[in-house]
């Protein structure tokens, strides 16, 4: 098989055997970037072809990070030459979690790296969000993702849905919502291009197929 890309998000799962069952943040720091910067690489030469790192919701922070999560996003996927997979819905759940403009996260992340979106839905636990992909997609992160093609341009998309998955119906509606966020913010040019063809649309489903 040779797909078009390969993506894994940009985190840690597991210490000494134990699997925390979440992805976990890194540290945003000099040392950290230069660990996964030289493994990213080594990835990469084995496949290849460059590969695309991932955003996820965080919960927690390191009092050894020196910069944002976004300088320290962009500065390895600079450093590494990949590509970028930025999910909306995350950045939306991490900057409410930790109080930062998730304007700013997307101003920081260079044009030319981001390869694709995620959409997902999300739950409240008292003033924290859980990324659960349990939901649908709620305005303020349609308003992000607004944002993010006025700066990316027309990339391909996928929404998420891990549980509480409705007809078929319902689901086809809230990609058609996406359909016409793209229609209204992006120009014809840009919506000729594949990024926005059937072939590049998908509902992703917790048995791992997309629809």
């Amino acid at each position: 098989m040779q797909p078009q890309w390969i993506s894994d998000h940009l985190c840690w799962t597991g210490v000494n055997q134990t699997n925390s069952h979440d992805l976990t943040p890194l540290p945003y720091n000099e040392d950290t970037i230069a660990y996964v910067v030289d493994r990213v690489i080594q990835v990469q030469d084995y496949l290849g072809q460059r590969i695309l790192l991932e955003n996820l919701s965080s919960y927690v922070t390191y009092q050894s990070s020196m910069m944002t999560e976004w300088e320290f996003f962009n500065e390895i996927a600079r450093r590494a030459d990949c590509h970028i997979l930025l999910d909306v819905n995350n950045i939306f759940v991490s900057a409410h979690n930790h109080q930062f403009d998730p304007i700013d996260y997307l101003n920081g992340i260079d044009v030319d790296r981001v390869m694709q979106f995620h959409l997902a839905g999300h739950s409240y636990n008292g003033e924290m969000i859980i990324d659960t992909h349990d939901h649908d997609v709620c305005d303020p992160v349609w308003s992000l993702y607004e944002s993010a093609l006025k700066r990316f341009g027309a990339v391909s998309n996928v929404i998420e849905r891990d549980g509480d998955i409705p007809e078929f119906r319902q689901l086809r509606q809230e990609l058609a919502i996406a359909e016409d966020i793209a229609s209204r913010t992006l120009s014809a040019d840009a919506l000729k291009m594949n990024a926005y063809s059937k072939n590049n649309e998908y509902l992703e489903l917790d048995y791992g197929r997309t629809a």
